[in-house]
């Protein structure tokens, strides 16, 4: 014995049958005329449920809302448009797989602050689609292990493919830290992150270093190599180039003087 039948059961069922009946007559008019525009916009206005049924999978993404809703209307104008009667199992059968082609592709090329290879993208939203489907059977949020035998997967590769999810978004540096006492907590995530590098300050000095060092003769910049890139003593240093180590010594201070008084010529 079956159940009641819903009210509503009918109703789709008529849509669907008025939809294909739209879409054969659509066929037969002229693209691009009142009548053939007309036609398509009703059959269009006429299926939007489908849009709310494949933005449904995706809930969580409350901040996405509004995007997926017109990326998935771009999907049911495309089915619609290219959708051909008698063809295949009808258009329901059509255009789902249609609009849900459009809301992953903008997922894939459209959501990722950080780029992720697109198989490491499905990945991540095919664990989304099952963890979002064992959450409602379950009743609570799946671990690992229950998500990892619900696809057959290994545990490793399903704990990876979620961590991909980190490059969804990209978090401001300007915003506030969350948690905690506002009054104890920094300005903001800048304020969090990193610290002043000395080695910073070597890089003006560095550029403006390289053209005195260009202007000092052959001898004095092969004993500067020796001394600072090859790491010499004076000692071996003389020894390579048959000068005494006192006369290296004097040679180095007098370049050091050059190089200096270069530095702090006024520009």
């Amino acid at each position: 014995m079956t159940g009641p039948r819903t009210d509503t059961e009918p109703d789709v069922t008529r849509l669907r049958a008025a939809t294909d009946r739209d879409l054969t007559r659509l066929a037969t008019l002229q693209a691009g005329t009142f009548a053939h525009a007309r036609l398509r916009n009703e059959i269009i206005e006429n299926n939007l449920n489908l849009v709310t049924h494949a933005c449904n999978r995706y809930t969580h993404r409350a901040d996405l809302r509004e995007d997926l809703r017109q990326v998935a209307a771009i999907g049911l104008i495309k089915a619609v448009d290219g959708y051909r009667p008698g063809h295949g199992a009808g258009f329901l059968a059509y255009a789902m797989p249609t609009i849900s082609g459009e809301l992953k592709r903008y997922f894939r090329d459209h959501t990722w602050a950080v780029h992720a290879r697109r198989g490491e993208q499905e990945l991540y939203l095919r664990l989304v689609r099952a963890r979002d489907d064992l959450s409602v059977r379950l009743g609570r949020e799946p671990d690992h292990t229950e998500l990892a035998a619900h696809l057959d997967m290994d545990t490793t590769e399903v704990r990876m493919g979620l961590d991909l999810g980190a490059a969804l978004r990209a978090d401001s540096l300007d915003a506030p830290p969350p948690g905690g006492n506002p009054d104890d907590r920094p300005g903001s995530g800048y304020d969090l992150r990193g610290e002043s590098d000395p080695a910073l300050d070597l890089v003006d000095n560095l550029q403006s270093l390289r053209p005195l060092i260009a202007a000092l003769d052959e001898r004095d910049r092969r004993i500067l190599k020796l001394r600072f890139w090859d790491d010499l003593t004076q000692a071996e240093i003389g020894k390579a180039l048959g000068l005494s180590q006192m006369h290296v010594s004097r040679l180095l201070t007098q370049a050091f003087a050059a190089l200096r008084a270069g530095m702090l010529a006024p520009t």
